[in-house]
């Protein structure tokens, strides 16, 4: 069951997958993991091998620690207490000063990916009657699951910047970062795991505990936009709907004349549905998706992004010929993709060209889980408006703003964060963090100091 709620979460990340599996007490844990996706990370025959009546698994998004193999999640170590299994979903801030504090007090680590942090602080001597102590210690966004010998835990920020779903097939419990993996393997959906709340289960059943600190909850909106899957459910509202309502609103804030809507896709096409709806303009599904290809915005190098726009969308000409074109897209980050699909149209004889955003424009860094590039190389930051507009040759240019994405979502607006488009972050940074923090602490490191100038050794 974990194999094919991976392949339901595979959206979430394409760099690695990895199951950690467990047969039992005292037994060792059966882990596979590797470079790739779901599909070609397990075959039959691993499947076979790791098969176990507990497990977790974890499809890798990089946000944190280059994209390798050794970095590849669920990490698995064998403490004091046991072995202990985490994948974890989202970025720790106070990282660096962390694991530079363990490693003063002897601790090795074996990857360069936050998450480690998380079993080194929890395999320490601490209070053996709470051993989720610890866990106050970190700070940023973690949505996680951890296996321990006897228990699964679920472990939800107090922000609760991530998701993180409860549901149960026959009697077993299950956590998921989205519902649609429930759909999938036909397992009940009970509640999402709240901020702050940790969910323990083992064979006493399950319980919850809280210990953190409250605060203002803080949901990345960027979720509803980009990331979840539309088959999911978040705060009791379907992704798909409320990517319908935020091209309604694009289309009540942006209206104009044209002969078809079409979107990108595939996380434009709900938005371009509700814009088309709205303003009563046909919609055409003119772009075809090479479904082989992965999500270009995740990919984790430019090179393998640029390759991916010109072999991910093909470009029905027919359907856009000597017509006034209004193409929608969820998000312009870099502006690559998009003038490549301008460029496409222009050649395919399309007559006008609008581009039409279903979010406002980035122009700051994410801490919390969104490995957008640095603020500088963001379109937004380049250039005006009217610049996009002219740099992606398109006639004209609308985007969504905060407050009307907020309201297509049917929620406060003190719910979310919104950090990458205002700048307001729910919770401070390290202002030197980015993914390759762990990399470049490298560059510090020696064994011995520097020898006097008479020689290391003194000969008697």
């Amino acid at each position: 069951m974990n194999y094919y709620g991976l392949f339901a979460l595979q959206h979430r990340g394409q760099e690695s997958a990895g199951i950690v599996a467990a047969t039992g007490s005292n037994t060792p844990f059966l882990v596979h993991k590797d470079m790739g996706l779901v599909s070609q990370v397990f075959t039959d025959e691993d499947l076979k091998r790791i098969k176990g009546s507990r497990a977790i698994g974890h499809v890798r998004y990089s946000t944190t620690g280059s994209s390798t193999a050794k970095n590849a999640q669920p990490l698995v170590v064998d403490t004091a207490r046991g072995q202990l299994a985490v994948a974890h979903n989202g970025n720790l801030t106070n990282a660096a000063q962390l694991r530079l504090e363990l490693e003063e007090e002897g601790s090795i680590f074996q990857t360069t990916v936050d998450s480690e942090i998380i079993l080194h602080l929890l395999a320490r001597p601490g209070d053996p009657r709470n051993p989720l102590a610890a866990l106050r210690r970190l700070e940023g966004a973690f949505s996680m699951v951890i296996m321990g010998e006897r228990e699964i835990i679920g472990i939800r920020d107090p922000f609760g910047f991530r998701p993180l779903s409860l549901g149960r097939l026959d009697d077993a419990y299950i956590l998921s970062s989205e519902t649609c993996a429930f759909d999938l393997i036909h397992a009940e959906f009970i509640r999402e795991i709240e901020p702050g709340e940790v969910v323990i289960i083992d064979e006493t059943g399950i319980r919850s505990e809280w210990p953190f600190r409250t605060e203002r909850k803080a949901f990345c909106i960027f979720e509803y936009v980009y990331f979840a899957r539309p088959d999911s459910m978040i705060d009791d509202m379907n992704v798909k709907e409320v990517r319908v309502n935020m091209g309604r609103e694009l289309a009540r804030l942006h209206p104009v004349e044209a002969d078809v809507v079409v979107p990108v896709p595939d996380s434009g096409i709900y938005a371009a549905l509700g814009f088309s709806d709205e303003l009563e303009i046909p919609f055409d599904l003119a772009f075809v998706r090479n479904h082989y290809i992965g999500r270009t915005f995740i990919q984790p190098t430019q090179l393998i992004r640029d390759f991916n726009v010109r072999v991910k969308l093909n470009l029905i000409g027919e359907a856009v010929r000597g017509k006034r074109v209004v193409v929608v897209d969820d998000s312009i980050v870099r502006g690559t993709t998009a003038r490549a699909r301008v460029v496409n149209l222009r050649e395919a004889g399309a007559k006008e060209v609008h581009l039409r955003i279903s979010c406002p424009p980035h122009r700051h860094a994410c801490y919390y889980g969104i490995d957008f590039p640095d603020p500088d190389k963001l379109i937004a930051n380049q250039m005006t408006r009217d610049q996009i507009r002219d740099y992606l040759g398109a006639d004209s240019i609308g985007y969504l703003e905060v407050d009307s994405m907020v309201k297509a979502t049917g929620l406060p607006r003190e719910q979310f964060c919104l950090a990458c488009f205002n700048g307001e972050y729910p919770l401070k940074y390290d202002a030197n963090f980015d993914k390759y923090v762990m990399e470049r602490r490298r560059g510090h490191a020696h064994l011995l100091p520097a020898a006097p100038q008479e020689g290391l050794f003194q000969k008697h």
